[in-house]
This record gives C-alpha cells, structure tokens and sequence, in this order.
C-alpha cells in the first residue's frame, strides 16, 4: 500500500488538461476559460447618468437649498438610448434619465427628487452638487483593452455578464472530460431487473456516473462487464475510446479480479493498484494509449471514496480548473471515535454549524456497503493514518460534500 497523499502526487503527475474548444457563454457556464479575455471598448463606453434627474453645471447651484432654489430653463429632454441634441449652457439644463449619455457642457446630475418643475420649460433645484455627482464615467468599470477575465477562471454568471458586456457571444473554453464507466462482476444487475439470490443491484454505475457529471465532465456508461478477460477486453477496449477510464469492482485479490490484468494486456501502464485508504485499499491506477484509468473498488462507499480524493481532482485538472481540491474544515467532535491506525479513514459524517463554529457527527453505520449513512452524510471526517481515533471535543479536519455546508440555513442579516 502507498499512502494516500503519494498516490495523490502520482495520479497528478500523469493529468494533463486537455484541448480547448470555441462555445456560446451560455454553453460557458461552468467551463473554465482557456485564454485571457480583453475588452473590445471600455464600460461605460460614454459619460452617462446614474439618475432620473437634470444634467446642469455646478456652478449655477452652488449653494443652492430648500430655502433658496436655483431656477433654470430646461432645454429638451434625454431619455435613455437617446443622443444629446444640443450643448448645456450655463442656466440651464437637460431632464435626463438613468443611462442617458450626459450632454457637453454638463459636469453633474441632480437627481429628481431634489428638484421641481413649476411651469413648463423651468426647474428648481433645491440642492447643491459636486462636479461628477451621480455620472457615470466613461471606462470607470473598465477601459478598452484591459484583461476583464483571466486565463484558468472558471466562467460563472458574473463571468457571463461580463463576456455580454464587451460583446464576445463565443469563448474559447478547456474541453470536458469524457469519462468510460465500467462496473464489473458477475454479480451484478441493472436497475430495471430484480435481483435474484446471490445478485445486486449495479448501484455503482449511476453513483460513478453522476460523480463525474458532478465534476463537470461527461459520463459514457458502459454497463456490466462479467468476470471473464474476454469481456473485459472487449469492454474495456471500448472505454478506451473517452478520455478517461473508470471501473470499479475486479481490482482486489480474488480470483476473478482480472481488472488489473486485462488494463495491463491493452498496454496499460499500472502504476499502483493499493492505497493505505480506508475505505478504499484496493485501488488501481495507470495510464492505457495516454488515458489515465481508474480501478475502484467494487463496494459502493469505497468506490465514492476514492472517487472523492482521485479520480474528481483528476477530471477538475483535465479541465482546465486551478481549484481542484475541495476545502476542508476544522470541527469539534461531539462524541469519541476510534479507528484501526495504518489507513488514512475518511468516515461519513454529519457537519452542523453553531455560533461557536462547527460540529461533526460521526454516523452509525461505517461499513462500506451501508449506503443510507452516505444519504445521511454531508461531509468526511479525516482520521490520520498513524491514529487510533480522537476523544469528543477534539478538532478535527473535515471535508465537505459541496459548499452547502458552509453557507448554512440562516438567511438573517
């Protein structure tokens, strides 16, 4: 066995992210961009009002109030999209609206509520502005040329707002993974036939499938490969066909485990086949014709395990993601646990926050074929492989499913 963290290192090291291609920003959500993006013109591209009001110059207000009004003429009105008809001289003014251009002449904006109209062509002005009040300068968001989205950032709706902005309807993005998923074992069945005695269900396939869809990448589901080295080849040289490979089950130490074997006769070069990871010790990695290939083990929480620290940091890095590494927490244990030392264990639990910070609650139920705990998990408690476990209220390291634990049910500012 080698340690997770090594083996971690050596899958890495073998993950390259793959080419790019051209999409629509609305195909862009999500990807990650491939090249720095520069703005055609700057924003605001023109000196605009950021109020329904009157475009004036200062100085025809200065120390204007309640008490003594400055009274201008009102030369034309300005209505957004609309271009300035005519200069603003001093005296007067431009009833402007928000996002209309300000007109030459003009240095502020007064906005409506400070103002009154008492006859047709005529406004009071009940307040003093400075030079620049309520304007929108032009390239004060960003000037032409400037770098509005930088290579590696993952395309978010901000990130799209700001493509729809500078006028660029397609981005160069990082390609999606696409990933072969294979569940092995004669024992297995599809989800549409009844399991018959000495048979289950092919739960593996949908939960693997749904991982990599959840890491943003695409899923080939290959099915059921039986326990002969004829229809795993046949199999398997079909997987080859993605960009990545995942199997599970095949990869201990029984008898019809011929993953391994099979991935090593197509020119697979297996690279280790054993973590110290519990659950999750029989797992095998190598690189087949330049794809990286996953052998996961066949019980359904050790495959998502080790689907969790492997597989889902490889397919980020082959997208192109800088971030690959979900975010681990620290929190106090609410009740002792204790564990074999040897294996680094990841133990499904219940992560709960409180004004003193987080709490983690180490479920009932740990084996790794029990799926409800997993249903009921949230988050991993991460046990050292040189410990025998922590005592209630030590600290320790947690590793959240998604971000939905950090960002809670209080809605209360």
């Amino acid at each position: 066995m080698i340690p997770v963290q090594d083996a971690l290192e050596i899958i890495l090291k073998e993950i390259k992210p793959l080419g790019t291609e051209t999409v629509g920003i609305l195909d862009a959500l999500g990807r990650v961009i491939s090249e720095d993006v520069f703005a055609k013109r700057p924003n605001p591209p023109w000196d605009n009002s950021a109020m329904d009001g009157y475009a004036l110059h200062t100085a025809d207000i200065a120390g204007a109030g309640k008490e003594n009004p400055a009274t201008l003429t009102v030369i034309y009105d300005l209505p957004a999209g609309q271009v300035p008809k005519a200069v603003v001289a001093r005296g007067q003014a431009v009833r402007i609206m928000t996002g209309a251009p300000v007109p030459d002449g003009a240095d502020a904006v007064v906005m409506v509520e400070a103002t009154k109209s008492p006859e047709a062509g005529k406004v009071k002005i009940f307040a003093s502005a400075r030079a620049g009040e309520n304007i929108r300068k032009c390239g004060e968001d960003f000037k032409q040329n400037d770098t509005v989205i930088t290579k590696g950032s993952v395309i978010r709706p901000a990130e799209i707002s700001m493509l729809a902005t500078i006028g660029c309807p397609l981005v160069s993005v990082f390609k999606r993974p696409v990933v072969s998923v294979l569940s092995t074992g004669d024992e297995l069945v599809d989800i549409n036939e009844v399991p018959g005695k000495g048979k289950i269900t092919n739960s593996n396939g949908y939960a693997l499938s749904a991982l990599v869809s959840e890491a943003g990448a695409k899923f080939i589901r290959l099915g059921i490969a039986k326990d002969t080295k004829e229809d795993l080849t046949a199999k398997l040289k079909e997987a080859i066909n993605a960009d990545a490979i995942i199997t599970s089950g095949g990869v201990s130490v029984g008898d019809y485990d011929f993953v391994k074997d099979v991935l090593k006769g197509l020119g697979s070069d297996m690279i280790f086949w054993k973590v110290a990871l519990k659950p999750g010790k029989p797992l095998a990695f190598g690189v087949i014709q330049g794809k990286p290939a996953f052998g996961l083990p066949g019980n359904p929480i050790s495959s998502m395990v080790a689907f969790e620290q492997f597989v889902r940091p490889s397919l980020l890095k082959m997208s192109g993601r800088n971030d690959i590494f979900r975010q681990c927490i620290s929190a106090s244990l609410d009740k002792d646990i204790k564990v074999k030392p040897g294996r680094m264990t990841f133990l499904r639990a219940e992560l709960t926050s409180t004004d003193g910070g987080f709490i983690a609650t180490a479920l009932d139920g740990q084996g790794s074929g029990v799926i409800s705990t997993m249903v009921r998990a949230n988050s991993y408690i991460i046990i050292p492989a040189d410990s025998e476990g922590f005592k209630k209220g030590a600290i320790v390291k947690c590793q959240p499913f998604d971000s939905s634990v950090l960002s809670g049910t209080n809605t209360s500012y």
